[in-house]
């Protein structure tokens, strides 16, 4: 290894991005880990990351709130905030941050900013760092291959490609109280809600997939978070068949539950999508963004990702 674990008590991961981009580093969580195992690792990200830290407690030991920095778009800036957390990473100390938010073409000298002894990550022609602990950013590969090719640039071995989504048992009895009219593998999942209008897949298309379904004999339930409800509406309004409405109604452990147990997902490229590859529950992820190979499942044996610009 290009850091030998001796020299590192205190290891930061910045990864301020959502629950699918999380997902995606989780092998690489997992090398990581298995590489510096007395080493305290704390993920730097956005509030919702709490509950992630929670789920991957294996991996990940201390969750820090990451406020934003000018020209980051996940978050508006603030400068007291910005300050507190300068403040904050000074007295922390950490022998080891590791960039995998992105390209760095922002956050690379954002961190040099704050006289961390030592950085590692991803960097391109407009963010180059002068250090064998960078690797260029690697374009063209699956967002799970490429935090994955860090961690051989830095010498950690690898423990597989596979993704996870623990269960817990508040998660179970959380699920049991609900007692869904379903059967597992007696229904579908439909996800017709993004993050981004742009990855959203045309909900009357969702409405005729969903009906299709039920026309089969399957359940179909439909899933969303409270502030997609406009979107989880539209596909209801538009279909013929009965479904089981459970817009913002699941917890992250609920909805983790929810996907294992079914027949099927069908949904956009989103967080979800990888929640089903984690439980390898059969998908049909419909890509709008133009980047399958970058953020659809691995296994294309159980997980169908149509590229919709296409």
């Amino acid at each position: 290894m290009k850091i030998h674990p001796a020299n590192v008590k205190k290891i930061a991961i910045l990864r301020a991005l959502q629950l699918g981009d999380l997902l995606c580093s989780v092998p690489a969580f997992r090398a990581l880990r298995h590489a510096y195992p007395a080493a305290k690792i704390t993920l730097m990200g956005l509030p919702w990351a709490v509950s992630f830290v929670q789920r991957f407690s294996m991996y990940i030991d201390k969750f820090i709130y990451f406020p934003g920095y000018e020209g980051l778009p996940e978050q508006p800036f603030d400068e007291q905030k910005w300050a507190e957390f300068e403040r904050l990473m000074k007295h922390e100390r950490f022998d080891l941050v590791l960039q995998m938010q992105g390209k760095g073409t922002i956050v690379n000298d954002m961190l040099k900013d704050l006289s961390i002894p030592t950085i590692a990550g991803f960097h391109c022609d407009e963010s180059r760092m002068e250090s064998d602990l960078f690797l260029i950013y690697p374009e063209g590969i699956s967002e799970i291959e490429r935090h994955l090719a860090l961690m051989e640039h830095l010498g950690i071995a690898l423990y597989g490609t596979d993704l996870e989504f623990p269960v817990y048992s508040t998660d179970v009895a959380e699920w049991e109280e609900r007692i869904l009219p379903v059967l597992p593998e007696h229904y579908v999942c439909i996800h017709a809600g993004s993050r981004g209008e742009w990855r959203q897949w045309p909900t009357p298309y969702f409405a005729l997939i969903a009906d299709y379904c039920a026309d089969h004999g399957y359940e179909v339930v439909i899933t969303g978070t409270t502030e997609e409800a406009p979107i989880t509406q539209q596909v209801i309004h538009f279909m013929k068949n009965r479904v089981i409405d459970m817009t913002g109604k699941t917890s992250l452990g609920t909805i983790g539950l929810l996907i294992k147990h079914a027949s099927m997902l069908i949904s956009n490229c989103t967080g979800v999508s990888h929640i089903a590859a984690a439980t390898k529950t059969p998908s049909v992820v419909i890509s709008m963004d133009g980047e399958p190979e970058r953020w659809g499942p691995l296994d294309r044996q159980i997980h169908k990702v149509v590229d919709w610009t296409k």
